[in-house]
């Protein structure tokens, strides 16, 4: 498992519509200095608890920043590269760390190296950067394109022009103070062409976190063969949304099964909604349920990220048509504490329960197991994980195998164990209920506190209200 999986929770955002910038970059003349506006939300961001920026396309693009024409020139809509240096500055000073959105499946047909392609014909030096047929009597080459969009210019991954030129992008941003890379459409790319590339930017860059966007495929072969610390866990933000519409938590279940083998190798990238998904607070059918998925998210082991708004319990619908994402990349008001007080009540949700996580670094790579299920009611408790092999003894463990702690008179005093042999004090439950009466749902053995949501504790259960939750410790 990676040394650089990051604790803690990530703030998303997808900053071309954050900051209100036009649809087209033909629309504006010059640079316009809108980065800048993004330092008070990093206060926001810190203030609530998390842990890191993973900042949306920012280099120069023709339309919404995944069609790139340059990836060492921030996109002008935004600033230029000393208001992305100040981004950096600020969210270091705060204790945020920054990914940028690296597109480097595709480009734009303004990519520079494109257009000397067409200029220069298949003789050309950056002719075999793109996968082109030349048409026998001349003329424009056919290109591949990503998923049928004509203006997305499929690179060559199999081109060592093509690797060096990644290679050289992202040490050039992380150089500048960028703390990692979220890689777009990794799906698309071939594992192959990402192991020698990252293994580059960790000669120099060691602690350099890079995700990839993969939406299905073996996650775990994924992660193992192309160097990657870890991918986005679609299979679960599946899961989450559909088990709570459906009153099915069995799905839920099954999910977390899958998602504690991918732990063995990884620690998945967790989400409820990004920049091309439909908002969670839309995809419930009862918005009572919202913070139900909120809890599991935070509550289960991962690296989970918020997208920005969700927090705030914003609403949003995707489309599969031109104009189909602006509900749910919508732009921000100036200042923090210029949004409705509407969404107070869903920011203490987030505010309580990242607190929890961020006490408690060890869920990065905790141990989920479901202890109570039916189709509407569910218990999960995650527990440190125990790095050790059964029955071996660790440098602070007793000749039987307990844990042990420094008592106050000096000797070493055993620390009670839990079911899953992680310290008491070192697990978490999520108790949910989608039922409409109050009702009763079963604890784990152990003394249970509620942290978080509405509960009562009695004798080995925790009794909930109508539709429900709690997060205990």
């Amino acid at each position: 498992m990676s040394e650089r999986v990051p604790s803690g929770t990530w703030w998303h955002v997808y900053p071309l519509g954050f900051l209100g910038a036009p649809r087209e970059a033909a629309a504006q003349a010059g640079v316009a200095h809108r980065l800048p506006a993004l330092l008070p939300w990093l206060s926001y961001a810190a203030e609530l608890g998390m842990s890191g920026l993973a900042l949306g396309p920012v280099f120069a693009s023709e339309t919404h920043g995944y069609d790139t024409v340059d990836h060492r020139v921030v996109d002008p809509r935004l600033g230029d590269t000393e208001d992305l240096v100040a981004v950096f500055r600020t969210a270091h000073e705060l204790g945020l760390q920054v990914v940028l959105d690296g597109v480097f499946n595709h480009v734009g047909r303004r990519f520079e190296p494109f257009v000397r392609a067409l200029e220069d014909g298949p003789a050309g030096p950056t002719a075999s950067w793109f996968r082109l047929r030349w048409p026998a009597a001349g003329g424009e080459p056919d290109a591949d394109v990503f998923e049928g969009h004509a203006r997305l210019v499929e690179l060559d991954h199999n081109s060592p022009d093509v690797a060096r030129y990644v290679s050289d992008v992202m040490r050039y941003w992380c150089d500048l103070g960028a703390d990692g890379w979220r890689l777009d459409a990794a799906y698309a790319v071939p594992p192959s062409f990402w192991a020698p590339v990252l293994a580059e930017l960790h000669t120099t860059h060691p602690d350099a976190w890079v995700f990839g966007e993969v939406i299905h495929g073996d996650y775990a072969e994924i992660v193992r063969s192309s160097g990657m610390d870890s991918v986005t866990q679609y299979e679960l933000w599946k899961a989450i949304g559909s088990a709570i519409v459906d009153r099915n938590f069995f799905e839920l279940a099954h999910a977390l099964g899958r998602h504690a083998e991918l732990l063995s190798t990884f620690v998945p990238v967790t989400f409820l909604g990004n920049h091309d998904t439909t908002r969670i607070a839309s995809r419930l059918d009862d918005r009572r349920h919202v913070p139900h998925a909120v809890a599991v998210l935070l509550g289960v082991a991962g690296t989970p990220v918020v997208y920005s708004g969700d927090e705030q319990g914003f609403t949003g619908v995707k489309f599969d048509r031109l104009g189909g994402d602006d509900e749910v990349r919508p732009p921000f008001p100036e200042r923090p504490d210029q949004l409705s007080k509407l969404g107070e009540p869903m920011l203490d949700v987030h505010r309580q329960l990242i607190a929890l996580r961020r006490a408690r670094p060890w869920l990065a790579d905790g141990v989920t197991e479901v202890s109570h299920l039916t189709n509407t009611t569910l218990v999960l408790t995650t527990s440190a994980r125990n790095v050790l092999g059964p029955g071996e003894p660790s440098a602070s463990s007793n000749p039987d195998g307990t844990d042990r702690t420094d008592s106050p008179d000096g000797t070493d005093a055993p620390v009670a164990q839990d079911p899953l042999g992680s310290p008491d004090g070192r697990r978490i439950a999520v108790a949910l209920s989608l039922e409409d009466e109050p009702t009763s749902l079963p604890l784990p053995g152990g003394s249970w506190t509620v942290a978080a949501g509405v509960g009562e504790v009695g004798p080995g259960a925790v009794r909930l209200p109508a539709h429900g939750w709690a997060v205990l410790v």
